[in-house]
């Protein structure tokens, strides 16, 4: 076995400034305010250059809803999806946020909820929403995932890759120089699930018609190329609790096998509406 002292050892502190043993500057909280402050900007960009029609008053709204939901969504569904024995036996340990526990599947529910909330009560389209809003979230996925680097969790598996990285929380029994290196799996998942979905619905909102042609369409590509992204990452990642579900998937595997479904039936939904509804038929 190659020397694990010629791996990088990570030894990042995840508070930016501490001054309790549980308060201080996190650079997971940092990573939050990174990806809302993006997806306002984007949000005012396109108003301004007519991608919608969404005003940046109502803006507001689908902002604080879609915080509301990560937040909320992504908590609960931590606790339901990956620790369901937690929440019924302590239930308290949900508003233990520093702690650490987000689910980003919980976390689309969430926000689902909340904009399906803003669209009936602003009588905006959902369809078009759902078009923005998926463009939005990638930021908040990639800053997400870096942070979870930082923090040095969610690590992958044993590898000897180049770019293996020791994480000594793995094997907090083990000196430095034994604890096995492993894939950096946050950063793939940084990549593949925020920085090319972020790239690939900026060019479609951008670069073509989608938005005001196929309303919904581009949130079914999302969906979809999301849950390729995290499917792919899970085969790096060490699976949570060595749990295996269905066809020895991991369980966000699983969980992203709805999330690949859900798109497929959205983009076959938007196809069929924009058909119905184009002019002349």
């Amino acid at each position: 076995m190659r020397n694990t002292l010629a791996f990088w050892i990570h030894e990042w502190d995840p508070f930016l400034i501490q001054f309790t043993e549980n308060f201080g500057i996190r650079y997971y909280g940092l990573a939050y305010l990174a990806g809302f402050g993006v997806a306002a900007l984007l949000f005012r960009l396109y108003w301004k250059y007519q991608k919608t029609p969404i005003n940046p008053e109502i803006q507001g709204d689908f902002i604080f809803a879609a915080i509301l939901g990560v937040i909320l969504g992504g908590r609960i569904g931590f606790f339901i999806f990956y620790e369901p024995g937690t929440l019924l036996h302590e239930p308290a340990a949900l508003f233990r946020v520093w702690a650490g526990g987000m689910s980003s599947h919980g976390g689309f529910i969430g926000v689902f909820l909340g904009i399906l909330w803003v669209c009936r009560k602003r009588r905006v389209s959902l369809l078009h929403a759902g078009d923005i809003l998926v463009s939005l979230a990638p930021a908040g996925l990639f800053f997400g995932r870096l942070a979870n680097f930082i923090n040095g969790e969610l690590w992958g598996k044993v590898s000897l890759v180049r770019w293996a990285v020791i994480f000594p929380d793995s094997a907090p029994r083990l000196p430095p120089s034994e604890v096995p290196p492993r894939h950096p799996s946050q950063l793939y998942e940084a990549a593949l699930e925020g920085l090319i979905p972020l790239i690939y619905t900026q060019w479609r909102i951008w670069k073509t018609p989608v938005l005001a042609k196929q309303p919904g369409r581009l949130a079914g590509e999302f969906l979809l190329l999301y849950a390729i992204g995290r499917i792919i990452a899970e085969q790096f990642r060490e699976p949570d609790a060595g749990i295996s579900l269905l066809w020895g998937l991991s369980r966000g595997s699983l969980l992203s096998v709805f999330i690949a479904l859900a798109g497929i039936v959205v983009i076959v939904y938007s196809i069929h509406h924009s058909r119905k509804t184009r002019p002349g038929r």
